[in-house]
C-alpha cells in the first residue's frame, strides 16, 4: 500500500512515519492522494475512485483516522467514515511502581497502538519511580525515571496528539521511599508522609516539580488515596489525636499551594474523602453515604476527583456513585480498569462487562474524562501488553454513542495490535476456572496461588477441592497452543500462559492427592510423587521462569525482576524439599510427615461455598507459607 500524503501534514510526518512501520505502507510521490483536512467536529476518512481522504479535529484523532482509512481500504472496497469522539480524553493510567517499570522503548511500542486506537491521554503512575534532586534514596534500585526518559517518552506521545502527564502520590502510598532509614524524618506511618512539618513541605514541592517538568502537559495527579493510616503515628505522637478530615483537608491546601504556584491542574483520588464522610469511617461503596456540608464547603473545588471503580457490573451502582460524588463540587473523572491485577493473567470477563457499563453510564452523566487503569499489584507478574484488548474497548467507547459491538472490537484490536480478540480472551481462563463465579465476577486468582503454594501444607487445597482445576490448565494448555498456531502473533503473548499451564495441569491438586495418599497409607503413591511428579513440575517451573524471564527483559527495566527471580527459587526448593520429605517417609528415615498429618482448612470466607469465587489472595508471602517471612517491630 502507497500514500502521497496532501495538505498541511508537516506537523503529522514523524507519526506517520512510524505508523507506516507499524501497518506497512509507503509514502511515495506516486502513491494513492490522500487529502488530509482540518474540521471542528471528529473524523472523517474515505476512499473512493482512487483518491483517499482524512479530516480531524484534533491530532491524535488523525492517527486513528489513518488506521481507520489502511484497515478498510484493505477491504478493497469504497467507504466513507464519520466518527465524534464522546469523551474529551481517554486513555491508560499505567503502573510503574510495582517493580514492573517499562522500558522506553517497550513505552513507545504501547503508544504506537494507543494511537492506532486514537487514545489520546496516558497516566504514568509513579509512587517513586522519578528521580528528585537531592533525594537518593527516591526510587533507589527501583528502575525509576530519569528526567531524560520521561521528557524522551513525552516528546514521543506528542508526535500522536497524546498527553502523557504524570500521576504521583503526595501523602500515602510511599513504602518503598519511607522504607529507608536515612529518610526516616518524613515518615509518619509505614507508608504516609509526616504531614505538617516544614521539610516535609519541602520535599512536596520538589517531588511535583521533579514529576511536573518533563511532560508539556499542566496536569498533575497528586494521589491521596487509601491514606487509613493518616495520622496514627508520629503525627499522633507529637499533636495528639485530630481528625482526619483535618489533617487531610490541611495537607491538600499544602500540596496545592505548590501546583497552583506552577500553573498545574490537579487531579486526586476521591475514596478518602467518601470513606471519611461514611457511617463507619472507611468505606468506599457505602450505599448510605451523604457528604455533609462542612465538608462540601471545605474540600477545595480546582482538584479533579477521580472516582475509580473497578468491580460493578450494574448501571445503577455507577450512578448512584456518580451521584454521592456531585456535592463535592470538583470537576468529575472516571477511571476503570483492566484487570490485570494479582495475577499472570487478565480478567476479562470482570473487565469487559463492568468497563462496558461504567462507559456507557459515563456517557449518560457527562464525565468527559476517563482512565483505564492497570495496576501491578504484589510485584507484578502480569503483562500490561494482554491488556490491549480492554484498552481497545475503551478506545471504541470513545468513538461511539453507544456500545460498540463484539465483531466490531474485534476487528479493531486485530488491526491495531496484529492480535486477535480471542487469544486475549485467553488470557481470563487462567482465572476463570471451576469453582469461580461467571465471568470471575467475584475476582479469583487461582493461577497465581495455585502456582506459589506449597505441596505440603497445601493452604489452598480445602478451597479447590473437588474442583478439577488440573484437567481445566490441560485444556487451557491445548487451546493456547492452538491459538499459537492460528495466531502467531500472538504466541510472544501467549508463552508465560502456556508454561504456567503446564505447570498448573500437574501441580493444582496434587497437595489434595498427597494429603489422600498419606492419610490412606498409600506409598507407593508418595514414592511415585516424589522420584517423578515432583521432579516433573520442577522442570516445568524452570521453564516457565525462563520463558517469564525473558518476557519481563523485553519489556521491562531489570529492577524488580529479582523479586520473582526469589519466588521461582523459593518454589523451586520447596518442590527439592517435598520430594526429600516423601521419600524419607517411604523409605522409613522418619515415621511421620507432620505437615500431612495437618487439618486442611478454608483459606478465606471467599470461596464457592458461598459464592464467592475459587478465591483470592493478595499477597504471594501468605500463598507461599502460613508462617513468619518477615515481622515488623514498629510498622510506623
Amino acid at each position: 500500500m502507497k500514500f502521497r500524503f496532501e495538505g498541511d501534514v508537516a506537523p503529522l510526518l514523524p507519526g506517520i512515519g512510524i505508523i507506516a512501520g507499524e501497518l506497512g505502507f509507503e509514502i511515495v510521490e506516486d502513491g494513492t492522494p490522500v487529502r488530509v483536512g482540518v474540521n471542528e467536529e471528529g473524523i472523517e476518512a474515505g476512499w473512493e475512485e482512487g483518491k483517499a481522504y482524512i479530516s480531524y479535529a484534533q491530532t491524535h484523532q488523525f492517527f486513528r483516522g489513518l488506521g481507520l482509512l489502511v484497515q478498510h481500504m484493505r477491504k478493497g472496497k469504497p467507504f466513507r467514515i464519520r466518527e465524534r469522539q464522546q469523551f474529551d480524553l481517554v486513555g491508560p493510567m499505567f503502573d510503574l511502581s510495582r517493580n514492573a517499570v517499562l522500558t522506553v522503548e517497550s513505552f513507545k511500542s504501547m503508544l504506537n497502538r494507543m494511537a492506532l486506537m486514537g487514545l489520546n491521554t496516558v497516566m504514568l503512575y509513579m509512587e517513586d519511580t522519578y528521580e528528585i534532586e537531592g533525594e537518593p534514596y527516591f526510587g533507589y534500585m527501583r528502575g525509576r525515571y530519569s528526567r531524560g526518559e520521561l521528557r524522551e517518552i513525552d516528546d514521543y506521545a506528542a508526535q500522536f496528539g497524546i498527553e502523557a502527564f504524570p500521576s504521583i502520590q503526595t501523602l500515602a502510598h510511599l513504602e518503598e521511599f519511607l522504607k529507608w532509614e536515612p529518610v526516616s524524618h518524613y515518615k509518619d506511618t509505614k507508608g504516609a508522609l509526616l504531614v505538617g512539618e516544614e521539610r516535609t513541605r519541602a520535599l512536596i514541592g520538589r517531588m511535583i516539580e521533579a514529576a511536573s517538568t518533563p511532560f508539556r502537559s499542566r496536569k498533575i495527579h497528586i494521589g491521596m488515596d487509601e491514606a487509613e493510616e493518616l495520622g496514627r503515628g508520629k503525627y499522633l505522637d507529637r499533636n495528639g489525636y485530630v481528625s482526619r478530615f483535618d489533617i487531610m483537608t490541611s495537607h491538600l491546601e499544602v500540596v496545592l499551594a505548590v501546583v497552583r504556584s506552577k500553573g498545574l491542574e490537579p487531579l486526586m483520588w476521591s475514596d478518602m474523602f467518601l470513606k471519611l464522610a461514611s457511617s463507619n469511617g472507611s468505606e468506599y461503596y457505602d450505599g448510605e453515604t451523604k457528604i455533609p456540608e462542612e465538608m462540601q464547603r471545605r474540600i477545595p473545588k480546582d482538584v479533579g476527583m477521580v472516582y475509580w471503580d473497578y468491580v460493578h457490573t450494574e448501571a445503577a451502582d455507577y450512578e448512584a456513585l456518580i451521584a454521592k460524588h456531585r456535592p463535592l463540587g470538583s470537576r468529575l473523572v472516571f477511571a476503570g480498569a483492566v484487570w490485570i491485577f494479582n495475577t499472570f493473567g487478565v480478567n476479562y470477563g470482570l473487565s469487559l462487562k463492568a468497563s462496558d457499563t461504567a462507559l456507557q453510564v459515563c456517557k449518560k452523566e457527562g464525565i468527559r474524562e476517563v482512565y483505564a487503569t492497570m495496576w501491578g499489584d504484589d510485584g507484578n507478574e502480569g503483562n500490561p501488553f494482554a491488556a490491549l484488548l480492554g484498552l481497545q474497548q475503551y478506545a471504541e467507547h470513545a468513538y461511539s454513542e453507544g456500545s460498540p459491538e463484539w465483531e466490531t472490537l474485534a476487528e479493531r484490536v486485530r488491526f491495531c495490535t496484529g492480535i486477535e480478540a480471542d487469544s486475549y480472551m485467553l488470557m481470563k481462563d487462567l482465572d476463570e476456572t471451576p469453582g469461580a463465579e461467571p465471568d470471575n465476577r467475584v475476582q479469583s486468582n487461582p493461577s497465581k496461588f495455585l502456582l506459589y503454594q506449597d505441596v505440603l501444607l497445601g493452604l489452598f487445597d480445602r478451597q479447590i477441592e473437588g474442583l478439577e482445576m488440573n484437567a481445566h490448565y490441560e485444556g487451557l494448555e491445548r487451546r493456547i497452543a492452538a491459538a499459537c498456531a492460528t495466531d502467531p502473533a500472538a504466541a510472544a503473548m501467549l508463552e508465560v500462559p502456556e508454561k504456567l499451564s503446564v505447570v498448573l495441569k500437574r501441580k493444582s491438586e496434587l497437595g489434595i492427592e498427597l494429603k489422600r495418599a498419606y492419610d490412606a497409607g498409600d506409598v507407593g503413591t508418595l514414592a511415585d510423587a516424589a522420584v517423578r511428579r515432583l521432579p516433573e513440575i520442577a522442570g516445568a517451573v524452570r521453564e516457565l521462569r525462563s520463558a517469564h524471564r525473558a518476557a519481563w527483559h523485553g519489556m521491562f527495566k531489570p529492577f524488580g525482576w529479582e523479586v520473582l527471580d526469589i519466588r521461582y527459587g523459593g518454589l523451586l526448593s520447596r518442590l527439592d524439599s517435598a520430594a526429600l520429605r516423601l521419600l524419607d517417609y517411604t523409605e522409613g528415615r522418619i515415621a511421620r510427615i507432620e505437615e500431612l498429618e495437618q487439618e486442611r482448612l478454608l483459606y478465606s470466607s471467599a470461596n464457592r461455598f458461598n459464592n464467592r469465587g475459587a478465591g483470592w489472595c493478595s499477597y504471594y508471602y501468605r500463598m507461599a507459607s502460613p508462617n513468619v517471612f518477615f515481622h515488623v517491630l514498629n510498622p510506623f
